[in-house]
């Protein structure tokens, strides 16, 4: 998985890891929102490091 996430960008958008994890948004929002996938929120944005995302998938 790590050779799909490597051509990304080192932070993330919503609809990136919608597309890496190949997931609808509202379980994209339902992972950040519980902090399954470690994140800073900066007003009602969402930044998501690829190290959170690929710690995510090594662990699940």
């Amino acid at each position: 998985m790590e050779n799909t996430i490597k051509n990304y960008p080192d932070v993330l958008s919503v609809d990136e890891l919608q597309h890496i994890l190949r997931i609808g948004r509202s379980a994209t929002y339902t992972l950040l929102k519980e902090n399954k996938i470690k994140t800073l929120k900066v007003g009602n944005r969402y930044i998501i490091p690829k190290q959170s995302v690929i710690d995510f998938l090594n662990i699940n």
